[in-house]
Order: structure tokens, then sequence, then C-alpha cells
């Protein structure tokens, strides 16, 4: 489960950095957003991955983290994605107002006709 984890965290970073290279600015914002799905997916990750593990104390079993999940990057992945959507519905609204404003898509707001 590790390995999948690991590998579906290193393919979303490494499409992510290939979209962020690409000339347009939707193809910006999609790296950038698969960027941020690999971060909470890290980050998800680090609270160790457990099945059927309690999410809340029971008095039956020791006040220790071999028995429950740990709720911290629960709560940091649930804040990232929600920060993760705003920043995105913003560049969105940004890039669509650049390309109204310059009439190209182009981030360096070249139209690949040197104008």
């Amino acid at each position: 489960m590790e390995l999948l984890v690991a590998s579906f965290v290193g393919v979303l970073t490494a499409c992510g950095v290939y979209l962020l290279l690409r000339p347009r600015t939707f193809e910006i914002v999609l790296g950038i957003t698969l960027l941020s799905y690999a971060v909470n997916l890290l980050l998800f990750a680090m609270g160790r991955l457990r099945v059927n593990a309690a999410p809340i104390l029971r008095p039956d079993l020791p006040a220790d983290l071999a028995h429950y999940a740990d709720p911290l990057p629960q709560a940091l992945v649930l804040t990232a994605i929600v920060i993760g959507f705003a920043m995105t519905a913003l560049l969105l609204v940004i890039a669509i107002k650049s390309r109204a404003d310059s009439g190209t898509d182009h981030a360096d707001g070249d139209d690949g006709e040197g104008r």
C-alpha cells in the first residue's frame, strides 16, 4: 500500500511539474492544482496508512498512536483542500481576465507570431 501511495504522489508531482512548464495559462493552473493534490496526499500519508483504526479514544484500548488514527494530517489535508479550491478558482479568474485583456492564453503574453 505504501509503494502505491508513494508512486501516486510521484506521478502527480511529475505531471504537475510538466504542466507548470507548459506555455499556456490553463495548463499552468492545472499543474499547480496537481501539485496541490500531491502535497495533500503526502500530508495524508504522513499520518500513517491505517485501516480500521479508531479516530477517537476508546476506554478499552491504551492511549497511544499504535491503536488510533492521527487526526492532525487529516485536519491539515481538509484545510488544504478548501484553500486549494479557492486558489484554483482565483487563478482561473485571473487567467480568464488575462486572456480577455491580451487576446492570448500564453503565460508570457506572446501569441507565437511575435506580437
